[in-house]
């Protein structure tokens, strides 16, 4: 590839074709999804031929500070979790805290969606606030996917491929089972 041109004069190499990827997942905030990868190629891959070339590249930077994973919205490069203690030094994490109100209902979305507000309030025993929603809703981690077919038609709630992005999961499958997760908020909770 000629630098000045910017274009090609043949098909781009395996090894080309790996720096051109590792390139645009490491300069991407968003993660990239295999559709998105074909499109960097001159010549057309099949998704297996894709994902073996991210696989090697995930290969070639075992042992590394970063690496490379796959999440629901594709992929993309992050930073090892032991790693993050030194990262934090750089910015220390300013992330927003959400009340437990927040969490609870976010984990009823994520565990039982669809559910309408009238579920969740159920299940917690508790009003839902419209703010609690809007508060989802704004950080993108949960849509309304369509309205129940009962009187009134209440929205249904679902979480979104932000939250797993977020989370770092390729499906809701990944998420640990409630039992756990009440054993860590009680220990959080404790401490």
């Amino acid at each position: 590839m000629s630098e000045a041109t910017g274009r090609q004069s043949k098909s781009v190499s395996v090894p080309a074709l790996k720096i051109i990827l590792e390139t645009a997942l490491l300069t991407c905030s968003e993660p990239l999804s295999l559709n998105e990868l074909k499109q960097l190629s001159d010549e057309p891959l099949s998704n297996r031929q894709l994902e073996s070339l991210l696989a090697e590249l995930a290969q070639d930077w075992q042992g590394r500070g970063v690496e490379l994973t796959e999440v629901a919205g594709g992929w993309r490069f992050r930073s090892r979790a032991y790693m993050q203690h030194y990262l934090d030094r750089l910015n220390p994490p300013k992330a927003p805290r959400y009340s437990r109100a927040v969490l609870e209902t976010l984990t009823i979305i994520a565990y039982h969606q669809p559910v309408t507000r009238g579920d969740i309030e159920e299940i917690r025993g508790v009003t839902v606030s419209a703010q609690i929603l809007k508060t989802l809703e704004a950080r993108a981690w949960i849509e309304v996917a369509g309205q129940r077919d009962t009187p009134g038609r209440p929205e249904l709630f679902v979480t979104t491929r932000q939250l797993l992005d977020d989370l770092n999961l390729r499906t809701l499958q990944e998420l640990p089972s409630l039992q756990a997760l009440g054993v860590l908020l009680d220990k959080e909770s404790n401490a």
